[in-house]
């Protein structure tokens, strides 16, 4: 059974960087995605981004684009969410999710969740 593991979770100021690494185990399937959600406080859970085993073309969603970066070791069947120039609105917890994901944006697609990460940015 496939299980992720989130950490890199912590209080950041505004403007600095954080990468989360989000550790697969149990073995995916190798056209699977791997991705990353976030749900601010209060709010709903959001596409950051994703990636397949399979390619290296990663997909980013609105709150990622020109900011964060997502990569694949695969040796290490390990994602990495790399995140620079952060903003209290970027506070949320942040998950790491497996799957098949036909629509790679859609969260429905995504069978396997971690516990969750918790970031918070400081102004």
């Amino acid at each position: 059974q496939v299980q992720l593991v989130e950490s890199g979770g912590g209080l950041v100021q505004a403007g600095g960087s954080r990468r989360l690494p989000c550790a697969a185990s149990g073995g995916t399937g190798s056209d699977d995605a791997m991705a990353w959600f976030r749900q601010p406080p209060g709010k709903e859970r959001e596409f950051v981004a994703a990636i397949r085993w399979s390619s290296n073309s990663p997909y980013y969603g609105a709150p990622a684009r020109g900011r964060f970066s997502i990569a694949i070791d695969s040796a290490k069947s390990t994602v990495y969410l790399q995140m620079g120039s952060l903003k209290p609105e970027d506070t949320a917890v942040y998950y790491c999710a497996a799957g098949s994901a036909d629509v790679i944006v859609d969260m429905r697609g995504y069978n396997v969740w971690g516990q969750g990460t918790q970031v918070t940015v400081s102004s």
